[in-house]
Protein backbone atom coordinates (compact mmCIF):
# COMPACT_ATOMS: atom_id res chain seq x y z
CA UNK A 1 0.00 0.00 0.00
CA UNK A 2 1.50 3.65 -0.93
CA UNK A 3 0.95 5.98 1.67
CA UNK A 4 3.03 8.42 0.29
CA UNK A 5 0.26 11.18 1.14
CA UNK A 6 0.16 10.73 4.84
CA UNK A 7 4.57 10.96 5.22
CA UNK A 8 3.29 14.02 7.46
CA UNK A 9 1.64 12.08 9.89
CA UNK A 10 2.66 10.97 13.25
CA UNK A 11 1.31 8.50 15.71
CA UNK A 12 -0.59 11.43 17.81
CA UNK A 13 -2.23 12.99 14.06
CA UNK A 14 -3.11 9.87 13.82
CA UNK A 15 -4.72 9.23 16.86
CA UNK A 16 -6.77 12.38 16.36
CA UNK A 17 -8.32 11.51 13.07
CA UNK A 18 -9.40 8.02 14.72
CA UNK A 19 -10.79 9.87 17.29
CA UNK A 20 -12.45 12.53 15.55
CA UNK A 21 -13.77 10.16 12.99
CA UNK A 22 -15.75 8.40 15.74
CA UNK A 23 -16.76 11.46 18.00
CA UNK A 24 -16.39 14.52 16.12
CA UNK A 25 -18.11 16.16 18.73
CA UNK A 26 -15.33 15.84 21.04
CA UNK A 27 -14.11 18.96 22.38
CA UNK A 28 -10.43 19.70 21.86
CA UNK A 29 -9.60 18.94 25.85
CA UNK A 30 -11.32 16.02 25.62
CA UNK A 31 -9.45 15.18 22.04
CA UNK A 32 -6.34 16.08 24.17
CA UNK A 33 -7.09 14.31 27.36
CA UNK A 34 -7.94 10.85 24.67
CA UNK A 35 -4.27 11.38 23.10
CA UNK A 36 -2.26 12.28 25.69
CA UNK A 37 -2.00 16.04 24.81
CA UNK A 38 -2.74 19.56 26.38
CA UNK A 39 -5.39 21.89 24.93
CA UNK A 40 -3.42 24.26 22.88
CA UNK A 41 -1.25 21.93 20.92
CA UNK A 42 -4.34 19.48 19.90
CA UNK A 43 -5.95 22.27 18.81
CA UNK A 44 -3.37 23.51 16.02
CA UNK A 45 -2.49 19.51 15.42
CA UNK A 46 -6.64 19.80 14.70
CA UNK A 47 -6.46 23.32 12.77
CA UNK A 48 -2.99 21.95 10.92
CA UNK A 49 -4.67 18.66 9.68
CA UNK A 50 -8.04 20.53 8.54
CA UNK A 51 -6.02 23.17 6.49
CA UNK A 52 -3.51 20.49 5.02
CA UNK A 53 -7.26 18.61 4.45
CA UNK A 54 -6.89 15.43 6.31
CA UNK A 55 -9.94 16.65 7.68
CA UNK A 56 -12.67 17.63 4.70
CA UNK A 57 -15.43 18.65 6.65
CA UNK A 58 -18.08 16.99 10.00
CA UNK A 59 -21.35 16.27 10.11
CA UNK A 60 -23.74 13.86 11.78
CA UNK A 61 -24.82 10.47 10.02
CA UNK A 62 -28.10 10.62 9.80
CA UNK A 63 -30.78 7.71 10.02
CA UNK A 64 -32.41 7.24 6.33
CA UNK A 65 -35.06 5.02 7.83
CA UNK A 66 -36.33 7.29 9.87
CA UNK A 67 -36.19 9.99 7.89
CA UNK A 68 -39.09 8.59 5.36
CA UNK A 69 -36.18 6.53 2.61
CA UNK A 70 -36.95 3.47 2.62
CA UNK A 71 -35.12 2.73 -0.70
CA UNK A 72 -31.70 2.58 -1.05
CA UNK A 73 -30.86 1.92 -4.97
CA UNK A 74 -27.31 1.68 -6.83
CA UNK A 75 -27.66 2.98 -9.88
CA UNK A 76 -24.66 2.05 -12.94
CA UNK A 77 -24.73 4.83 -15.89
CA UNK A 78 -23.60 4.90 -19.41
CA UNK A 79 -23.47 7.38 -21.30
CA UNK A 80 -23.82 8.31 -25.13
CA UNK A 81 -19.84 9.38 -25.36
CA UNK A 82 -16.80 9.78 -23.70
CA UNK A 83 -16.86 13.50 -24.33
CA UNK A 84 -15.20 15.46 -21.83
CA UNK A 85 -17.85 18.05 -22.06
CA UNK A 86 -20.70 15.41 -21.80
CA UNK A 87 -18.89 13.92 -18.50
CA UNK A 88 -18.57 17.50 -16.73
CA UNK A 89 -22.60 18.52 -17.52
CA UNK A 90 -23.58 15.31 -16.59
CA UNK A 91 -20.96 15.18 -13.38
CA UNK A 92 -22.16 18.89 -12.57
CA UNK A 93 -25.91 17.94 -12.76
CA UNK A 94 -25.62 15.22 -10.25
CA UNK A 95 -23.69 16.95 -7.89
CA UNK A 96 -27.40 19.05 -7.73
CA UNK A 97 -29.32 16.16 -7.19
CA UNK A 98 -29.94 15.51 -3.18
CA UNK A 99 -31.40 12.13 -3.44
CA UNK A 100 -27.94 10.91 -5.06
CA UNK A 101 -25.71 10.36 -2.26
CA UNK A 102 -22.65 9.52 -3.53
CA UNK A 103 -21.75 8.74 -7.28
CA UNK A 104 -18.20 7.57 -8.61
CA UNK A 105 -16.78 7.71 -11.84
CA UNK A 106 -15.95 3.96 -13.21
CA UNK A 107 -14.32 1.42 -14.56
CA UNK A 108 -15.97 -1.27 -16.66
CA UNK A 109 -19.15 -1.12 -18.70
CA UNK A 110 -20.90 1.75 -17.26
CA UNK A 111 -19.13 5.14 -16.47
CA UNK A 112 -20.88 5.66 -13.32
CA UNK A 113 -22.04 3.90 -10.02
CA UNK A 114 -24.95 6.69 -8.15
CA UNK A 115 -25.85 5.52 -4.83
CA UNK A 116 -29.80 7.24 -4.78
CA UNK A 117 -32.11 6.97 -1.95
CA UNK A 118 -36.24 7.29 -2.43
CA UNK A 119 -39.28 6.73 -0.18
CA UNK A 120 -40.43 3.82 -2.05
CA UNK A 121 -40.17 1.91 -4.81
CA UNK A 122 -42.65 3.81 -6.89
CA UNK A 123 -41.02 7.20 -6.26
CA UNK A 124 -37.94 5.51 -7.25
CA UNK A 125 -39.62 4.67 -10.49
CA UNK A 126 -40.73 8.73 -10.50
CA UNK A 127 -37.64 9.54 -9.87
CA UNK A 128 -35.10 7.35 -12.64
CA UNK A 129 -37.73 7.68 -15.54
CA UNK A 130 -38.33 11.96 -14.36
CA UNK A 131 -34.85 13.08 -13.47
CA UNK A 132 -31.91 10.49 -14.33
CA UNK A 133 -33.20 9.65 -17.75
CA UNK A 134 -33.32 13.51 -18.27
CA UNK A 135 -29.91 14.08 -17.44
CA UNK A 136 -27.19 14.80 -20.45
CA UNK A 137 -26.24 11.54 -22.36
CA UNK A 138 -27.66 8.96 -20.63
CA UNK A 139 -27.91 6.03 -22.84
CA UNK A 140 -28.40 3.37 -20.11
CA UNK A 141 -29.87 2.73 -16.53
CA UNK A 142 -29.01 -0.08 -14.30
CA UNK A 143 -30.64 -0.56 -10.96
CA UNK A 144 -30.62 -2.67 -8.14
CA UNK A 145 -31.98 -2.20 -4.64
CA UNK A 146 -30.55 -2.73 -1.27
CA UNK A 147 -32.19 -5.86 0.53
CA UNK A 148 -30.29 -5.59 3.66
CA UNK A 149 -27.61 -2.69 4.80
CA UNK A 150 -24.37 -5.20 6.05
CA UNK A 151 -21.83 -2.08 6.85
CA UNK A 152 -22.66 1.60 6.51
CA UNK A 153 -19.60 3.50 7.49
CA UNK A 154 -17.74 6.56 6.15
CA UNK A 155 -14.55 5.64 8.74
CA UNK A 156 -11.46 4.76 6.90
CA UNK A 157 -8.92 2.42 8.15
CA UNK A 158 -6.04 4.98 9.92
CA UNK A 159 -2.57 3.19 9.94
CA UNK A 160 0.36 3.67 11.57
Amino acid sequence: MNRSDDAGLDATDRRILAELQDDARLTTAELGERVNLSQSPCWRRVRRLEDEAYIQTYRAVLDARKLGYGVTAFVSIMLESHAQALSRDFEARIAQIPEVIACHNVSGRYDFLLEVVARDLESFGVFARDVLRALPGVKEIYSSFSLKEIKSTRSLPIFG
